[in-house]
């Protein structure tokens, strides 16, 4: 088991297995140093946790956990690609969707949850640069989605 993986265990959390692609799309590319992932939905076990706006069905609190969420299933993607999570040197850039009702602003907390997650699990080599966006809907009206970019050793 490696760092990461313990750290995620200490928080009571196992890399999953990679969730399928739901349309025509690979979890994650590698292109030189850098890894890529496709964006992640709260995915557990094959099935969306939730569904709906953040501001309206979706707590603010319940979809940061759905972030969190959203980034384990990116560290999935990642360790697909590289076998290893040692491997990875750091998180480089993360980038939030959240699928806001009109009068929601707190999209930047909701994407805390992903990158408070990658900090504990990456501790150092998990400070990155963000981006947390609102936008109208998500596919499979899921609350969160969230895209990471990592670079690796080679």
């Amino acid at each position: 088991m490696s760092t990461v993986e313990e750290r995620l265990s200490e928080l009571g959390l196992t890399v999953p297995e990679v969730v399928p692609p739901v349309a025509a799309y690979v979890p994650a590319v590698r292109d030189g140093n850098h890894i890529y992932t496709s964006g992640q939905l709260p995915m557990v076990g094959g099935a969306l946790q939730a569904t709906g706006k953040v501001g309206a069905a979706v707590t603010p609190e319940d979809a940061k956990g759905y972030a969190a969420t959203c980034a384990l299933n990116a560290i999935a993607a990642v360790k697909a690609e590289i076998g290893d999570l040692e491997k990875v040197t750091r998180v480089v850039k993360v980038v939030g969707f959240v699928a806001s009702d009109p009068s929601f602003t707190g999209q930047p907390g909701v994407v805390n949850g992903a990158s408070e997650l990658l900090g504990k699990a990456f501790g150092d080599k998990g400070v990155h640069a963000r981006s947390a966006v609102g936008v109208a809907a998500l596919p499979l009206d899921a609350p969160v989605e969230v895209e990471v970019v990592v670079t690796v050793a080679d």
